[in-house]
């Protein structure tokens, strides 16, 4: 479950002030409800997935057998 700033605030923010976080939350929401998005939306979901890119995609949370996992705290 996310737990976080809601869009209305993050809105009022830069988007590369933004954490990881909020950025995989909100772009999987986007995503899930892509075919229903107005232009602003769209706007919005591809300005996230820029961001994403820009930092060098999301950082992977699980385990396989090249890459272990480290607990994270919020």
């Amino acid at each position: 479950m996310y737990v976080g700033r809601d869009m209305t605030e993050l809105t009022m923010l830069s988007m590369n002030e933004w954490r990881s976080s909020e950025l995989a939350h909100f772009q999987h929401s986007f995503q899930q409800i892509l075919p229903y998005l107005n232009q602003e939306g769209q706007t919005i979901y591809r300005e996230i997935i820029s961001e994403i890119e820009s930092r060098g995609g999301l950082r992977r949370l699980e385990a396989d057998y090249t890459h272990g996992t480290e607990t994270v705290h919020d």
